[in-house]
């Protein structure tokens, strides 16, 4: 242990401001941690959070030995979900920094909050990779000094304000950061996906938007703000108005149309309807993919694209949004939810919806289900549409007619508009 902690500098601190707690925090880590600025430690504050901390450098053996990436976002109403990414262990720049790490590398910027409560006091919010290559080195016998930025007394809304911005970079996705938001914001979303089957039960969302991947926040609000939207159209009026359906913003603490939505329906989450649409659409997720599961082996077999061919935004909007619409029409409703028990082969006819084009579509165009754009949504929402009057799945004659059918329905809009400002 080093020398006693001479002094307690705070900078930016108001005089009215009581720093007690702070400076006792403060001396504690440096019983703890013996950084090298123990003799004067100095505590800045952050103007725009007004969160406490200090950058200072601790040896390895006792960022190790007190460290911990396990991490929970909100201690205290969801303790068991995480706030870093998962460790990319098998990345070349990984592979590097634990060489660098093993031939003395003095790491910085490693940003952590200071938890005296708790056995492993240093929770590393940002910079879990830097730490996990230190980790690796301790039975080298290499004890540098790294450099830290500690975190004290962090309320609710600091903690989500450091944990976002230490998991923010080009090249960090969005949905990543909408997990976070949507953790601070409450265990709603994530409790309505699990009962409804679209999360595993104690399964958080996806961190990233990938073919296997569970469902990620921004497919969960977009289901849900798509399935309000549908069911505020009369069903009459479906073929007259306009029926595409939209995608939630990724990436922002606040998006406006899932604001909205919450807004004007607050019992969202006991809404029969929309947990029954959940269920049905986790079963239909589920009968896509066994649909290629060979059953011998019980490996996926086929393309990624067509056995989640759910995980396809737009067309997880449109089947939200005509469940919606369909909630007056029950015979018609259970013709849309039958799609998930097909008499012949996969549900979404994944073979099929490639073949579905329109001739003022590029040659770029891939086929119905590869992108997310408007047109996209359109089209799927009328082929939905089409599909529940008659029901017993996709065919190639109803792909056709349903893309000529929106391409026609948004000109005849574009019309009426046009009429409008004569």
């Amino acid at each position: 242990m080093g020398n006693d902690t001479d002094s307690v500098i705070f900078s930016g601190f108001e005089e009215t401001v009581d720093t007690a707690e702070l400076e006792e925090a403060a001396k504690t880590f440096c019983e703890e941690f013996d950084p090298l600025e123990r003799s004067a430690m100095i505590i800045l504050r952050d103007d725009l959070t007004g969160a406490a901390f200090t950058e200072c450098h601790v040896q390895a053996d006792r960022i190790i030995a007190k460290g911990t990436t396990d991490v929970p976002l909100d201690p205290d109403e969801a303790p068991e979900y995480r706030a870093n990414r998962d460790v990319v262990y098998s990345h070349a720049a990984f592979e590097r920094m634990q060489q660098d790490a093993l031939q003395g590398r003095k790491f910085s910027n490693i940003v952590c909050e200071y938890s005296p409560t708790k056995k492993l006091s240093l929770e590393i919010i940002g910079g879990q990779h830097r730490f996990e290559a230190i980790a690796g080195c301790a039975s080298s016998g290499i004890n540098v000094h790294h450099g830290l930025k500690v975190y004290f007394n962090l309320n609710k809304e600091q903690r989500l304000d450091v944990q976002v911005i230490s998991n923010t970079n080009i090249s960090v996705p969005t949905d990543l950061l909408d997990r976070m938001f949507a953790t601070i914001e409450g265990t709603d979303l994530r409790e309505w996906c699990q009962k409804c089957g679209l999360l595993e039960k104690g399964r958080d969302f996806a961190d990233m938007n990938k073919k296997g991947n569970p469902i990620t926040v921004k497919e969960a609000r977009t289901f849900i703000v798509n399935y309000f939207l549908g069911r505020a159209i009369a069903p009459d009026k479906f073929e007259s108005v306009e029926t595409t359906p939209v995608v939630v913003e990724s990436g922002t603490r606040n998006p406006k149309l899932w604001t909205d939505v919450k807004d004007k329906h607050p019992e969202l989450w006991s809404d029969a309807g929309l947990l029954k649409a959940g269920k049905e659409f986790a079963s239909l997720i589920n009968a896509q993919v066994e649909f290629y599961r060979d059953p011998k082996s019980k490996k996926l077999k086929g393309k990624a694209d067509q056995i989640y061919k759910t995980k396809n935004v737009a067309l997880l909007a449109a089947w939200a949004f005509v469940a919606g619409s369909l909630q007056a029409n029950p015979t018609r409703l259970e013709r849309h939810y039958g799609l998930r028990t097909p008499k012949a082969k996969d549900p979404l006819k994944a073979e099929l919806l490639v073949k579905g084009k329109h001739h003022t579509d590029s040659e770029s165009y891939r086929g119905l289900g590869f992108r997310s754009d408007a047109k996209e949504r359109g089209r799927f929402t009328q082929l939905f549409w089409l599909q529940a009057e008659k029901g017993g799945g996709f065919t190639a004659a109803m792909i056709d007619s349903s893309i000529k059918g929106y391409e026609a329905k948004r000109a005849n809009l574009a019309y009426e508009e046009s009429k409008s400002k004569i």
